[in-house]
């Protein structure tokens, strides 16, 4: 999953794609790099990161998923927490509602989801509240939520993946945690993705300072999730990604033809 931001403030690449013109194009050399998965967002979830309205989250990402749909035959998923962008989004061509609150801070963005078929990311997130002292824990807890709202709106499993929502209201020994007992959210049962790319906590083991320097650690991640499990990877530098997954399904092969 290759994020493009349609944003001035996001904490890697805003400003980056200021027209329609350069997020498509970044989509394609995405596609052709190796993403399945092209997720669109007009706000940014940094921490601090302003909020805006809707109608202006909607003027920056409709245009872009309108085109790339047309363009390509990319998988398309909106980052959106409104069910009003939801549900434009998948009217202008989107196949997937990626939302970092779970799917709690609007519920109607599970109506919109059941109502058109579109898939979910359900995303854990810590903001807003008191968590639980254990990292897993709390996992269980806020997902379990997300998943009673989906089920009440009618989203079939099979369009449900989880995130674990690394750096979202998570200190980085907190996100070393989660990737250490990666495998305990098996127990949930649903597919899990996997959104660490560049984010602070990998500058705070690694001393990267700076987003974009941050690549190599984010394939580092890949490749350890992947091997623990890991379905869908959300990042930057596709390529990156896509020589670490090449690693770690190499070796879960091998793992599979010595059983």
């Amino acid at each position: 999953m290759a994020i493009i931001n349609v944003t001035p403030d996001s904490f890697s690449d805003g400003g980056r794609f200021d027209n329609v013109a350069e997020a498509v194009d970044a989509a394609g050399n995405a596609l052709a790099l190796g993403a399945t998965i092209i997720d669109i967002g007009g706000e940014s979830t940094r921490p601090g990161g302003e909020t805006v309205d809707a109608g202006t989250e909607q003027a920056r990402v409709l245009p872009v998923i309108e085109a790339i749909a047309a363009e390509s035959e990319a998988i398309i998923s909106v980052d959106t927490y409104r069910a009003e962008t939801a549900r434009l989004a998948v009217d202008g061509g989107a196949h997937i509602v990626n939302d970092v609150w779970g799917l709690q801070k609007d519920r109607g963005i599970a109506s919109v989801a059941a109502d058109t078929g579109a898939g979910v990311c359900i995303m854990h997130t810590g903001r807003g509240r008191e968590k639980l002292d254990d990292v897993v824990d709390d996992q269980f807890w806020f997902l379990r939520r997300s998943l009673e709202v989906a089920r009440d709106a009618g989203i079939d499993d099979t369009a449900i993946v989880l995130d674990p929502g690394f750096g979202f209201a998570k200190n980085p020994d907190e996100n070393m945690q989660l990737i250490a007992r990666f495998p305990e959210l098996h127990d949930i049962g649903f597919p899990l993705l996997v959104g660490a790319s560049r984010k602070r906590f990998l500058g705070a083991v690694t001393g990267r300072e700076t987003a974009g320097d941050r690549d190599i650690a984010t394939a580092a991640t890949t490749a350890l999730l992947r091997m623990q499990g890991a379905a869908i990877f959300r990042v930057h530098d596709v390529a990156a990604s896509r020589d670490a997954l090449s690693v770690a399904d190499a070796v879960l092969l091998a793992s599979n033809l010595e059983d």
